[in-house]
Formats: structure tokens, sequence, C-alpha cells
């Protein structure tokens, strides 16, 4: 399996899916999600499951911080900006519902834009092939979803690139 991105530019997330960028909600955190597309998926698929994270943040705020967590897509291709209107998946919780943050448990169910405080960051964006469809409900949080994927996990693939402070 493989994952791609028309949002990564010369190895950085572009600038418009984070602090950079316009579309802001009520809390000052950017909403437009990244684009990305699967390939070559394994026979028996049911699903994909995603999580895009911020392991530099661990020195800034002591754990690895959750942009985006998703899970129940029947399809191998998410649009840019879809985090917003999207129907047939479901999104769960991010960091920006933490002590780190002040968003509500439903503010924080859906992409939260990289905004790294002190340098460029890595951010990664994981996908899994699943052979079931998780009985999740939205807001669900990541350790919720690593249960839930437990013995189920056909394949996984990862991109990473930087964002700048």
């Amino acid at each position: 399996m493989k994952l791609t991105s028309t949002a990564i530019e010369n190895g950085y997330w572009a600038d418009r899916f984070g602090k950079h960028g316009t579309q802001l909600s009520e809390t000052g955190k950017n909403t437009r999600s990244v684009p990305f597309t699967i390939h070559d998926a394994p026979e028996g698929t049911k699903c994909f499951a995603a999580v895009l994270d911020d392991m530099d943040a661990i020195p800034v705020c002591g754990f690895c911080w959750i942009h985006w967590t998703l899970c129940g897509l029947t399809r191998t291709e998410v649009a840019e900006n879809e985090s917003q209107t999207a129907v047939d998946y479901i999104q769960g919780t991010t960091s920006f519902c933490s002590a780190a943050s002040d968003e509500t448990r439903e503010q924080a169910s859906c992409y939260g834009g990289m905004a790294p405080p002190d340098q460029d960051h890595c951010y990664d964006l994981t996908v899994y092939a699943l052979d079931c469809v998780p009985d999740l409900k939205p807001g669900f949080y990541l350790n919720e979803l690593k249960h839930a994927m437990r013995g189920h996990v056909l394949a996984h693939a990862r991109i990473s690139a930087m964002y700048r402070a």
C-alpha cells in the first residue's frame, strides 16, 4: 500500500494546512485538512483509518500531538478541506481537547492544523487498511481506535513532511 498527498511541496506541508493558513475556527485553529490518496490497498480491505500526528511536540508539551484521526473511510481519496464536510467517515478527538488547549471534545473532533511553536516539526500521516469497519462513535479517542484496529490491520502506509514554525 502507498500513500500520496498533493499537500506536500518540497518536503513541507503547504502553509494553508497549518498556522500560516487563513481558514481558522472560532478558537483560532486552522481547519483546512490535507488531501491524500491511497494506492494499492490490499484485498479484503473494508475501510481505512488515518492519524496525523506530531512526535516533535513531545519536548514542547509532553506528548505526541494528534492533529487528525478518522475511521470508517471506504474510498481511497480524501479531498482537501474535507474534514469540515465529511459525512461518510467519522472523526476522532484531537489533542486540541487537552490540558494544552481549550477546545471542547466536539470542537476538537475534526482536523486541527499544524502549528509548531518552537521550530519546524515533522508531521506523519499514517493510513491503515482494515479488514473490518470498527464500531466507533464520532469524537473517539486515539486509544479507542488503536484497540478497535488490533488484529485487523492488513497494511499501513505513512508519509511525513515538515511544517515551518
